[in-house]
């Protein structure tokens, strides 16, 4: 990671990240586009057991959607499903327990989910930060096998089902911590230099900007996108960099503090 990358990101992060930038953000955006209803539409989100994903589910159960959740470990995700059903009053929320570092699991669960049940948009939010070098059962590294291994297999697979339906939509949950890093099409293992969880992380997400762009030039009925959430205080952030996560939500606050004490009244 080169010092000129660091800086901009983290001057990009100050501006357009945190609360600063979700305010600035806020003065152009219509309330009103968010009072839809979408009863008969139905989504997927990875990883909707807690953060930004239960969230996600949440609010599209409020507005009717039907909602299938994609989680790893079946108790904390049959707490949640029970939360969205008891707050949004929508019964029609699904649980598959997938592993989505296991390339098999997914290609299971996309054969059985294309028999059973339609789709219009994919939500791939699910991720994660291994700050040591692990291998999965299959010999692959932990974070390049579900942050781009698996959201590749998953997108790929349920492209047929997207493509039948009307205004399908595929929203990859990416991170603006991608800007540290080039694409490196060279070392998807992490074998060839000092191990890093965190710029692993970054180069996920590049993979993950990267190949958006080409499932949007390869189907083009089908919108893609990608998105950065901002430095949100979910349990995820915290799992993933521990003490550091916490030092750098301080920080910002710090900064975004002395920022307002010294703009004139």
């Amino acid at each position: 990671m080169s010092l000129y990358r660091s800086v901009v990101w983290f001057a990009k992060g100050l501006r357009e990240y945190t609360k600063s930038g979700y305010e600035s953000a806020c003065k152009d955006f219509v309330p009103h586009d968010l009072e839809v209803q979408i009863p008969g539409r139905v989504f997927l989100v990875t990883g909707g057991n807690s953060g930004i994903g239960k969230a996600t589910a949440l609010e599209i159960a409020k507005r009717g959607g039907t909602v299938h959740l994609v989680c790893r470990d079946q108790a904390p995700a049959e707490d949640a499903r029970g939360e969205i059903i008891r707050e949004s009053g929508n019964q029609n929320i699904f649980l598959h327990i997938v592993d989505l570092s296991d390339p098999k699991k997914i290609w299971k669960f996309v054969e059985n989910f294309k028999q059973e049940h339609k789709l219009h948009v994919l939500i791939n939010n699910a991720g994660c930060m291994v700050n040591k070098r692990e291998l999965t059962e299959d010999g692959l590294e932990k974070n390049f096998a579900a942050n781009t291994l698996g959201v590749y297999i998953l997108t790929t697979g349920l492209i047929p089902v997207l493509e039948k339906e009307h205004d399908p939509r595929v929203i990859t949950v990416s991170s603006g911590g991608m800007l540290v890093q080039k694409l490196n099409t060279n070392d998807l293992q992490s074998e060839r230099t000092p191990f890093d969880g965190t710029m692993v992380y970054a180069q996920n997400k590049r993979q993950q900007v990267v190949l958006t762009e080409r499932w949007a030039q390869g189907h083009p009925a089908i919108h893609f996108s990608s998105m950065h959430p901002g430095w949100a205080d979910t349990p995820g952030y915290h799992k993933s960099l521990g003490g550091k996560g916490e030092l750098l939500l301080l920080a910002v606050d710090y900064i975004l503090n002395q920022q307002k004490l010294e703009q004139p009244e």
